[in-house]
């Protein structure tokens, strides 16, 4: 197994190597395959943080591209995973399916929006297979993508420019801090919007048999 998994690896990572010289081309490319099917050694993110201290001037174009590739990977996946249907979840244990589920039938497309944030080990391609899978709202799954990916890149390009090569190890420091924090403000402000909708709806119910 070991030595069938090698030259695979060694076959990326001279793909990886071939993409960064493309620059913004290359970091769409990398972006794009790292979220559908064929995660490269050399990720989007470091990808990003590599080019944006490099050429700092480039940044806010280095974070559309690699907005531009993870959103229209992740499309692919979600489309392949509608079409395959549940044989798409088969790789993934029954608890962890279940689990995000309905985390996705609760939160919404915030739900989505807190995958895209969080760093690996977070299972971010389980909630577009999901999603797919489940056939949630695509416009919706589209935007929460777009959002959170922006903000990632956005973040990893200003701390490029920042701090420079030290932007990396301040990231790996950070970065999970800044995205649970991130996490748990969304799923406050869905949780206290949801409180807010039902206490106004039992104020409107309340209003209706008093009128009544």
């Amino acid at each position: 197994m070991k030595s069938f998994i090698h030259p695979i690896t060694k076959t990326l990572t001279r793909v990886s190597e071939y993409l960064i010289t493309f620059g913004a081309f290359g970091l769409f490319t990398v972006a794009l395959l790292d979220s559908t099917f064929v995660p490269l050694p050399s990720s989007a993110d470091a990808l990003m943080l590599l080019l944006s201290t490099a050429n700092p001037r480039w940044m806010p174009v280095y974070a559309l591209m690699a907005t531009s590739g993870s959103a229209l990977g992740c499309w692919i996946l979600y489309l392949v995973s509608r079409r395959a249907g549940s044989r798409a979840l088969s790789r993934f244990s029954e608890a962890k399916q279940k689990r995000v589920k309905d985390w996705i039938e609760r939160y919404d497309m915030f739900a989505v929006l807190v995958a895209t944030l969080l760093p690996p080990p977070f299972p971010f391609k389980l909630f577009v297979v999901t999603a797919g899978v489940f056939r949630f709202s695509l416009w919706r799954f589209m935007i929460a993508i777009v959002g959170g990916r922006a903000f990632r890149f956005l973040l990893e390009g200003y701390f490029a420019v920042r701090y420079g090569a030290e932007a990396k190890a301040i990231l790996a420091r950070y970065y999970p801090w800044i995205g649970l924090g991130l996490a748990v403000g969304i799923v406050l402000f869905v949780v206290i919007r949801k409180l807010l909708n039902r206490q106004s709806r039992g104020t409107a119910e309340q209003t209706l048999e008093t009128g009544s």
